[in-house]
């Protein structure tokens, strides 16, 4: 059973934890975590892709000459795709990329994220992210106290206004909550610092 030191806001340790295996010390299966960071990107991506179709193009949908007579090949509107400007066949349409990735595998990449950052000491529980005021100033100077990296992720267990206000102008900091923690995010950030009750509630809650 992993334990950590608990720190607060001061870098002065106040305690320590211990971490369920299951959760923070299981194995780390890259292709679970790739599967989910794919599967992150393609949710998050627009899909807004269009192109026009003959019947959306600009132009007449008049017969532009007689059908026999003339010599020339037969032709029954301006907006074909065989002219310049005419319509896109099979082109992209708005549709969404995202799709299901199954529960276990979910749950599965979450637990190699967190214990692929512990083993490699980018993980750090915070008594509490105390900040008395939503000043971005004092949460500078917090995150300069307890040491932290240039991308960081704060990880709380509920709402908290003044961490969030405060954060929101620091470059490369990002909170979340524990019930909204992601392979992605958690990849994606070099230092994740998670409150004691988020340490406590993902580790039982994901056990």
């Amino acid at each position: 059973m992993p334990s950590v030191d608990i720190i607060d806001l001061n870098n002065r340790k106040v305690g320590t934890l211990d971490l369920s295996d299951e959760v923070f010390a299981a194995p780390v299966n890259e292709a679970l975590l790739y599967e989910a960071v794919r599967h992150h990107q393609a949710s998050a991506r627009r899909g807004t892709a269009s192109t026009k179709t003959r019947h959306e193009v600009a132009g007449s949908g008049k017969k532009l000459w007689k059908q026999k007579g003339t010599g020339r090949a037969r032709m029954g509107s301006i907006r074909s795709p065989l002219w310049r400007h005419g319509g896109t066949v099979h082109g992209p349409q708005p549709h969404s990329h995202s799709y299901k990735l199954p529960r276990k595998m979910q749950l599965g990449a979450l637990k190699s994220a967190l214990s692929a950052k512990l083993r490699d000491g980018e993980l750090r529980v915070v008594r509490e992210f105390a900040i008395d005021e939503a000043k971005t100033k004092l949460m500078r100077r917090a995150l300069d106290t307890i040491e932290a990296k240039r991308t960081v992720l704060l990880v709380d267990n509920s709402d908290n206004r003044n961490l969030q206000l405060s954060s929101r102008n620091l470059n490369g900091v990002k909170v979340v909550t524990s019930r909204n923690v992601n392979v992605y995010d958690l990849l994606g950030h070099e230092q994740v610092f998670l409150s004691e009750a988020a340490a406590r509630k993902l580790s039982e809650g994901l056990a």
